[in-house]
């Protein structure tokens, strides 16, 4: 599989508020992956970000556009990885983190959308192409994008996941923004549609190729499994 990948390249600051999405934290505050509340009491991110953790070691801010302050902080209690997921090949990179008590925050709805659906990335990881090269950003950040062919795509489960456009091959998904969401506007706002989960190129400089998300539209049933 592609390198993982985790903040924008290439974006801007969120121009808006999105009180659904939430940064995951080491319990110093440190954040290293995105994700949404879908649920009250439930936050949607990625396998990769979570598999090894134990709950007590994580801990969730939502509702801000700062990772470090704003928002409300949320424990986590309980993290559901999908039991398929091996990080060794493609599909089910999908991990549900249940909060100690209901945010106060909205939740987004989960829906499917097609290829060619005008989409929006967001997260706080690295705004320079290659790793290491600065750390997360202070801000969230926000880009537009599109659902393009699965082909285009490498080592992609046409099924289960979706191909990402990178804007001018200049702006994508990088190292911090995994887990958080792609998202979809319709008349009753924003939906979730996508988890970031890697690079669907086979190079490593953020924003050179496609980026490769979790189809959330396609674990509807699962989640609703696991969230009774």
């Amino acid at each position: 599989m592609s390198a993982l990948i985790a903040p924008i390249v290439g974006g801007q600051d969120a121009d808006q508020p999105y009180v659904f999405m939430a940064s995951i934290q080491d319990t110093g505050g440190e954040h290293f992956c995105g994700g949404s509340l879908i649920q009250t009491e439930w936050i949607l991110t990625a396998a990769h970000c979570v598999q090894n953790n134990p709950p007590g070691d994580i801990k969730a801010r939502i509702g801000s556009s700062e990772p470090s302050r704003g928002g409300e902080e949320a424990a986590i209690t309980k993290i559901v990885v999908h039991p398929e997921f091996d990080g060794a090949k493609p599909g089910n990179d999908i991990a549900l983190l249940k909060l100690a008590k209901p945010a106060a925050a909205s939740p987004i709805a989960i829906r499917s959308a097609s290829i060619g659906s005008a989409t929006r990335l967001l997260g706080w990881g690295q705004t320079c192409p290659r790793l290491g090269e600065c750390g997360p950003a202070a801000k969230l950040q926000q880009l537009d994008t599109k659902l393009i062919e699965t082909a285009k795509c490498l080592d992609i489960d046409g099924v289960l996941e979706l191909c990402t456009e990178s804007p001018g091959g200049v702006a994508g998904a990088c190292f911090g923004d995994s887990g958080g969401p792609q998202l979809v506007k319709d008349p009753d706002g924003w939906r979730v549609v996508g988890v970031t989960s890697r690079s669907g190129h086979d190079g490593s400089i953020c924003g050179t190729g496609p980026s490769i998300y979790t189809n959330a539209g396609a674990f509807v049933d699962w989640i609703s499994q696991q969230t009774v």
